[in-house]
């Protein structure tokens, strides 16, 4: 996976996820580099007129973990909700022209049933 992408490359994805926000009607949040809280990777500042400004750190940093934070701010700053967040990231993804890893083997496999107490599946807090 590659880090440290230019600012040319920085400035092609904000371009770019900025179009498709306009085109689907939602706010084209700006992004500049890096967020102004220092120890943070990425910030969102909201602007009293509607807008956003999302900040990502992009040294040392994956390049597919920046273009995944400027795509969560385009779903944050419209404040959006699955099943729509869940559309937008992914119509995103593609828009960038890649998409993030999958980790699920696409071999077909023979499943067997085992008889055994499975194990607790741990619960999920709600964020409020």
């Amino acid at each position: 996976m590659a880090t440290n992408q230019s600012a040319l490359d920085f400035a092609h994805a904000a371009r770019v996820l900025g179009r498709e926000a306009r085109r689907r009607g939602l706010v084209a949040p700006s992004y500049r580099c890096p967020p102004r809280i220092v120890g943070v990777q990425r910030s969102l500042r909201r602007i009293p007129k509607g807008g956003a400004v999302v900040a990502v750190q992009l040294k040392g940093r994956p390049w597919l973990a920046v273009l995944g934070d400027m795509i969560e701010g385009v779903v944050v700053a419209n404040n959006l909700l699955p099943p729509h967040a869940d559309r937008l990231r992914t119509e995103l993804w593609q828009a960038v022209g890649t998409q993030p890893e999958v980790t699920i083997s696409t071999r077909a496999t023979k499943v067997t049933k085992v008889a055994r107490p499975e194990a607790p599946v741990p619960h999920m807090a709600k964020v409020a």
